[in-house]
Formats: structure tokens, sequence, C-alpha cells
């Protein structure tokens, strides 16, 4: 999806990695849980931290800080676990995404955001839908359905299954 797809406004869920400010459609976002304990799983990318217990179920939690090349997260009272959905070739996995902390809701109009820069080509930028502006401060909008490619799905969802 394409800036020139983003045709009305949005609310987003904006949450800081690092000192960066990055931003979900809050359509994607279940809930917003305080840290936890989180289970590791042994032989998983270094990103994927564990798995919670989310009243029943099983949830992988990826580090989005190591995703994108960052430091891993360090716990601090305002780690928090965003809960979303993720959607690859019709498949809806639930995951949830360790963030530094979670900013706020925030509505942008098309005009507020500007397509994903395209440094060369061996940067993948597919997965940023844009940069939108507020309050003078950049945000990465995420499209979160392509943070992860297929093959990094199909590890978070077997490590996600009890068997």
């Amino acid at each position: 999806m394409s800036v020139s797809t983003i045709t009305e406004t949005v609310q987003y869920l904006t949450f800081k990695l690092a000192d960066e400010i990055f931003a979900l459609d809050v359509a994607k976002v279940r809930e917003i849980l305080e840290y936890t304990t989180i289970t590791k799983v042994p032989q998983t990318p270094e990103f994927m931290r564990g798995v919670i217990n989310l009243r029943g179920s099983v949830v992988p939690v990826i580090d989005m800080r190591l995703k994108f090349g960052m430091s891993a997260t360090d716990q601090t009272i305002n780690t928090c676990i965003i809960v979303v959905e993720v959607t690859l070739e019709g498949d809806t996995t639930i995951l949830g995404a360790l963030a530094d902390s979670v900013q706020e809701v925030v509505e942008m109009e098309p005009e507020q955001i500007e397509p994903a820069p395209h440094i060369g080509t061996r940067l993948n930028t597919e997965f940023i839908k844009g940069m939108g502006k507020h309050e003078e401060h950049f945000v990465m909008i995420l499209d979160i359905d392509k943070v992860f490619s297929e093959q990094e799905m199909a590890a978070l969802q077997t490590s996600g299954t009890t068997e």
C-alpha cells in the first residue's frame, strides 16, 4: 500500500523505538499490554523475544527495535507490548510488538503524509507506508503486514502453536 492509496483521515497509534516515533493503523491494534514475563522459545530469530500467554492463547512477541536493526529493548516502566493483527496471504496472525513506549492516537490527513524515502535498491522500505508529520516531528507509518517476510511469519506461527 503506497501513500497514494491513503485517501482518508486515518487514526494511528504512535509509539517510540529509541528516539524515533513510529505509527500503526489503529485498525490493526487489538490492545496494549504492560510488559509481562516473556517465555523464550529456542531456535527462533533474534528479534523474537518469545511468547506470552494472552487469556489462554500463545502470542509471539517481537522486539521491534531488533527487527529494525537497533539495540534490544530495555525493560522500563514505559515498555509495553502492542498486540496487533498481521495478515499475510490471507492468514491473520496475532503477535505482540515490544515498544519502548506508546505515545498517543493521532489522526492524520492524507496531505500530512509523504511517500517513504527511496534509499537505493538494497534497502527494503516497503514496510513503510509513508512519513507523517505530527507536531513538527516525522512519524514513520508502518504497514505491519509488510514488516515480516513470509519465512519470518511461518517461523512465528510455528513457535506460537502448542502441539
